[in-house]
C-alpha cells in the first residue's frame, strides 16, 4: 500500500471526512498517525487508544451501512511547525434522509511527521445549533 502525504493539516483533513463520507477504512487509516499515542472519541463513545481499536471502531462503524454526508466548518485552527489543533463543527447528513441533520462539535489534532501532517486526535460531540459559525466549509 502507498501511504499518501498530506502537505497541510488542511489535506489531511479533507481525506478524513472524505474517507468517513465513503465508509472507506484503509483511507480513513492513511490519515491516521500508526502509533501508540492517538486516540479517538465517537460521541457518547469511550476513548479509544492505539491504532488497532481505532481500526475497529471505524470498521463497525462502516459496517452499520449508513452512508454520512458532512458539511464541515473550520471554526478554530492553531498550528505550530509541527502541531495543528483544529476545532470544527460538523454537519451530518444520512444520505436516505437528506432532511435529518446532526451537528457534532469535534476537535481534529495533526502531527508533522516525516510522511507529512497525520491525524493524532478526533475527538467528537454532540452539539446544539452554534450561535455563529464561520471560516472554510469543506465538502
Amino acid at each position: 500500500m502507498t501511504m499518501l502525504h498530506f502537505a497541510t493539516p488542511h489535506e489531511a483533513e479533507d481525506a478524513f471526512y472524505l474517507a468517513f463520507t465513503r465508509a472507506n477504512i484503509t483511507a480513513m487509516m492513511q490519515v491516521w498517525l500508526d502509533a501508540q499515542h492517538i486516540e479517538c472519541i465517537h460521541p457518547a463513545g469511550p476513548r479509544l487508544s492505539g491504532p488497532e481499536a481505532i481500526r475497529q471502531a471505524w470498521q463497525q462503524i462502516f459496517a452499520q451501512g449508513e452512508r454520512l454526508q458532512f458539511q464541515v466548518q473550520r471554526q478554530q485552527c492553531t498550528q505550530t511547525a509541527s502541531l495543528a489543533i483544529h476545532s470544527v463543527s460538523e454537519h451530518i447528513t444520512q444520505t436516505d434522509q437528506p432532511g435529518a441533520t446532526a451537528l457534532v462539535l469535534a476537535t481534529n489534532i495533526y502531527e508533522l511527521t516525516a510522511d507529512g501532517w497525520r491525524m493524532i486526535l478526533h475527538h467528537a460531540s454532540p452539539a446544539q445549533a452554534l450561535a455563529h459559525e464561520t471560516t472554510s466549509i469543506i465538502h
